[in-house]
């Protein structure tokens, strides 16, 4: 499709290698975000089996702008398209008015794949589309140059915490073999069943481990995992991800000991920031990570839904969701480990 000024709008053709490398080289020449690169799309598709699709456009042969899409269905939540799924970053890579051109073409491709549903994790949208930006804040510092001003850098009721746990007997391992991935699952799944959340595949887990530069850094007391957190590395940054403690964790303090143990490995590393994620505003993890000394910045993410369909409602926090979540939290273990897989994949 020829675009205004001649440029060419087109959907990637993404399992091309040639095509992938060439996007991921702009998205590297554009600092663009993990969430944005086709290697996390692949990842995806890999782990939980939602399509890894993008809107390309194009000046004179070279990527002008590109917008990464997971297309994602669940028998549960419905379908649609998440700029990225399983992400808390994405949308367009590229000027203003480029987004506008991709945005709107993602709208005729999510009707014509059926998805009632655009979710865009960051970046530019049309004005017209729903737009949030007080319900979740990023957490972004840079790194201190040693463990002791790492540790001096941390506010004191913090700190005080923190050289508890290192008074505690803990283990700390960080890799990607079997026993990593093991103990980080076990740990992760105990962790959202508490919360009444269901777990992610392992699945996806492993693909992106496999794809990405990313290690798992876990906490463990006599042997047993207590604190477990997958982590990725991209342009100077380390992002804790995927992590959580069991319940023996809260006694230990073995989630403050995981997260200074990351901070001091992220910078041997050359990591030069630490990227907390993000939590939904004035929440519990919210005001954690303002104790660790991290000043929230609201994130504002853009949706669009299809004319005569209803807004697509997955937050695990709305009222709608409050008995499912309940109900979950009392499912034993084993039973939610074997379910939540199948829930979880289509979340997105």
């Amino acid at each position: 499709m020829i675009a205004e000024g001649g440029a060419v709008l087109r959907e990637a053709v993404l399992h091309d290698p040639l095509e992938a490398q060439r996007i991921e080289q702009f998205v590297a020449s554009r600092k663009g975000t993990l969430f944005q690169r086709p290697a996390w799309l692949f990842g995806v598709e890999q782990g939980t089996g939602q399509t890894a699709r993008g809107l390309l456009l194009e000046r004179n042969g070279e990527v002008a702008a590109w917008l990464p899409v997971s297309e994602v269905h669940s028998p549960i939540f419905g379908r649609m398209l998440a700029s990225s799924g399983f992400a808390v970053g994405g949308g367009v890579l590229g000027k203003e008015a480029d987004a506008i051109i991709l945005c709107r073409a993602a709208e005729i491709l999510a009707e014509r794949l059926s998805c009632p549903t655009i979710e865009l994790r960051g970046g530019t949208a049309p004005k017209n589309w729903s737009w949030r930006r007080e319900s979740h804040c990023g957490f972004v510092r840079l790194l201190a140059t040693d463990n002791e001003a790492q540790l001096m850098a941390i506010p004191r009721k913090q700190r005080a915490e923190i050289r508890k746990s290192l008074k505690i007997d803990l283990q700390i391992t960080i890799g990607t073999e079997e026993e990593d991935r093991a103990a980080h699952y076990a740990v992760y799944a105990e962790s959202v069943h508490n919360l009444g959340t269901p777990v992610f595949p392992r699945s996806l887990f492993d693909a992106m481990l496999a794809r990405l530069d990313s290690d798992v850094l876990t906490v463990w007391h006599e042997g047993v995992p207590v604190a477990s957190v997958l982590s990725f590395y991209h342009d100077g940054a380390v992002m804790p991800y995927w992590g959580g403690g069991t319940y023996a964790a809260r006694r230990l303090r073995a989630n403050d000991r995981m997260y200074f143990e990351l901070m001091c490995h992220a910078r041997e590393r050359g990591c030069e920031r630490f990227d907390f994620g993000r939590s939904k505003t004035q929440s519990g993890p919210y005001f954690f990570k303002r104790n660790w000394g991290f000043e929230p910045q609201s994130l504002a993410y853009a949706s669009w839904t299809a004319p005569g369909e209803k807004a697509r409602n997955a937050d695990p926090t709305s009222k709608r969701h409050a008995a499912r979540i309940a109900l979950w939290k009392k499912l034993p273990l084993p039973i939610a480990n074997r379910l939540g897989p199948w829930i979880a994949r289509g979340l997105g």
